[in-house]
């Protein structure tokens, strides 16, 4: 009587364990809900788990739990129960779950830790730019407009007739200029080349101003059938400094010097420079470049490395490098070059000064 009572203990066990690895029904579906989320497990008939992960959720397997925490950082409300038929390393999109049983006892683990909050991971607003680590990097300096006093047009050239007034839909202003030891001004233009550099703590980001006429210049390309994109914007000191170093390890120190900057002489660090579409020499001449070339100035930029220049400015011709200077300077320049008769003329042209590492 004893065996029939404990057999029939026994097969009714079983039979709750099975039902709880099946449902019959997809109206019995399990749903893990977190806030404003809900996470619907499909495919339960036969026993499988299917989290939607491909929404951004992210999931923890455990050797006998799947826990899904949300992008949003709330906590789940549920956990589903699972035993897996497979190890636990095997990826939950892989592995198959059912309620049976296994064979040999399965150790107890430790639940997965659920964060409040998913931390944030700052992504590199450029393309094909590699990731740094700012391990004892110095405190940055907080760069606000109040701060800075706006720029002023340079006092040693007439405005050109045709320079944009500030009603014109194309006029862009001067920069801010900081008042910040160790940055160099002259006629309220920034200047960064390899005579002149920035600190390491200078971190402005890309200027708004800046990419503000980028946009303008961008849809008026796109106006008569050109394609023009940002592909690198600002760049801290230490992003270039891994930049820099990684072609010095490539090409050596005196190639890599004529075509990348040493960390805090690169414009890019300014905020006001922007290389656009493809950075190579694959750009030169086409449609888009020689448009660009043609035509910054009206927007506040101007081609910062042209064509036969490098012993000027230091740098191999870059069709894909723009500065922004503000269009009452970019048109001074421009009017200064067709006087000189030079298609495009350098800061260090128009300034009188020099770039070369001292």
């Amino acid at each position: 009587m004893k065996r029939k009572v404990i057999f029939a203990l026994l097969f009714a066990t079983l039979c709750t364990l099975s039902a709880c690895g099946k449902n019959d029904s997809t109206d019995d579906s399990i749903v893990v809900k977190k806030g404003s989320f809900n996470i619907v497990t499909e495919n339960t008939s036969d026993g499988e788990v299917q989290d939607d992960i491909t929404k951004g959720y992210i999931v923890t397997v455990s050797a006998t739990t799947i826990s899904t925490v949300a992008e949003s950082g709330n906590t789940i409300s549920e956990t589903i129960t699972a035993v897996p038929e497979t190890p636990a390393e095997t990826p939950a999109s892989e592995a198959g779950y059912t309620a049976e049983l296994p064979e040999t006892e399965v150790p107890e683990t430790e639940s997965p830790e659920i964060y409040s909050e998913i931390p944030e991971t700052e992504i590199p607003s450029e393309y094909e730019i590699p990731e740094t680590t700012e391990e004892s990097a110095p405190s940055v300096i907080d760069y606000t407009p109040s701060t800075a006093t706006a720029g002023t047009p340079a006092s040693t050239a007439v405005l050109p007739a045709d320079a944009p007034k500030e009603s014109d839909y194309n006029y862009g202003p001067a920069p801010v200029v900081y008042d910040i030891a160790g940055i160099k001004y002259i006629d309220n233009v920034l200047i960064a080349n390899k005579s002149y550099s920035l600190p390491a703590d200078f971190y402005p980001e890309l200027d708004q101003t800046c990419l503000n006429q980028f946009y303008k210049l961008q849809n008026d390309a796109s106006a008569v059938g050109l394609n023009i994109y940002l592909s690198s914007g600002f760049r801290s000191y230490y992003t270039q400094d891994t930049i820099y170093n990684n072609y010095v390890a490539m090409d050596g120190q005196e190639m890599a010097d004529t075509y990348s900057a040493r960390p805090g002489h690169s414009e890019h660090q300014s905020g006001l420079a922007i290389d656009v579409n493809q950075i190579d020499d694959t750009f030169i001449g086409t449609p888009e470049a020689i448009w660009l070339e043609q035509h910054c100035y009206e927007y506040g930029f101007i081609l910062r490395y042209p064509q036969s220049k490098q012993d000027i400015t230091g740098y191999k011709y870059e069709s894909w490098h723009i500065r922004y200077v503000g269009t009452d300077m970019s048109y001074k320049i421009h009017a200064k070059a067709l006087e000189m008769g030079d298609p495009y003329l350098t800061l260090e042209e128009y300034f009188g000064i020099d770039s070369y590492y001292h």
